[in-house]
């Protein structure tokens, strides 16, 4: 058996560097969508198991704090918009590295 290190060094690499923007892209879009105002709550799905599921009382104790956090924001409605189309082209990165690690697999 021979293993090619310098190919498996290459592939190493590559999907590290590819989780690596993946990830941060990602917390990047959240905090700028955090930052402009539009707080992601979202509402937890039913589990049968022994996983805590938030009741709809804490559900909407949190969307009143984040309208309440969003409506204390010292932006300026600019600066929220361009964080917003920040966010969204994090988003995107995200959405093109998945995409271009999926033709890879296909097209490789």
């Amino acid at each position: 058996m021979n293993i090619d290190w310098s190919a498996f060094l290459l592939v190493f690499a590559a999907a590290l560097i590819a989780a690596v923007v993946v990830v941060g892209f990602y917390a990047l879009g959240l905090r700028m969508l955090a930052r402009s105002g539009r707080v992601p709550v979202v509402a937890p799905a039913s589990f049968t198991d022994a996983i805590t599921v938030l009741s709809p009382k804490r559900l909407a104790k949190a969307e009143k704090a984040a309208a309440k956090a969003a409506a204390k924001n010292p932006l300026s409605e600019g600066q929220k918009r361009l964080s917003l189309i920040t966010a969204y082209a994090c988003f995107v990165v995200c959405g093109l590295a998945v995409l271009a690690g999926i033709l890879l697999i296909v097209l490789g």
